[in-house]
């Protein structure tokens, strides 16, 4: 039985080939951009993962020179100690899309005046420890955006493997049992006609 109750004509037939062709070639867009969003999400991966482990280790240095800090000025001290005034600061986007979806590259724009003015007891460490905490914002604001577009890159993927799959497992497989059964009765209507006609002339 025909799986979309379709009539077994030659215009039919003819209609059906047509709509496969047009499937394939659907598959062939979508699994292209399967591999082209897997290949991408990788790149963005990869980044994210360098950038991960520079964050990470200014973190630990960061963790290092605040226990220093501490050990100077006192748990009071480095709570009171001027930090830089980033009152002003921006977070910048730049933006692109990749297979229609939007990637973003990420940054901190800080004021030209950030300076905490006068420091009643500065110190080296204490200064450290303010570069360093400055430069885990500059990493996390980085950071952001590439999170940002894995997450997009990754769902874009799976919605484009359903859609694949849904025409590789289903809509495919439906339309060629279709042409076979519709091509079968065609053949049977044919031979039924040669043997009418046969049967007539005998």
């Amino acid at each position: 039985m025909l799986s979309s109750e379709r009539v077994a004509t030659r215009s039919a037939v003819l209609q059906l080939r047509e709509e496969h062709t047009v499937v394939l070639e659907a598959y062939d867009f979508l699994d292209e951009k399967r591999l082209l969003l897997a290949a991408e999400t990788l790149r963005q991966l990869q980044r994210y993962e360098t950038l991960l482990e520079d964050y990470k280790n200014i973190q630990s240095q960061a963790k290092q020179a605040l226990e220093a800090t501490v050990r100077r000025h006192g748990l009071h001290g480095t709570q009171v100690y001027p930090a830089h005034y980033l009152e002003d600061s921006e977070f910048l986007t730049n933006t692109s899309r990749f297979m229609n979806v939007l990637l973003i590259d990420s940054e901190l724009s800080l004021p030209e005046d950030m300076s905490p003015g006068v420091v009643c007891n500065p110190s080296p460490e204490a200064d450290n420890c303010r570069k360093l905490f400055l430069e885990l914002l500059f990493a996390a604001a980085r950071l952001a955006g590439l999170s940002g577009n894995i997450y997009r890159l990754s769902a874009e993927y799976k919605r484009t493997e359903r859609r694949a799959r849904a025409l590789e497992n289903v809509v495919i497989p439906d339309i060629e049992k279709d042409l076979r059964e519709m091509t079968a009765q065609i053949e049977e209507i044919d031979q039924e006609d040669v043997i009418r006609v046969y049967m007539k002339q005998a």
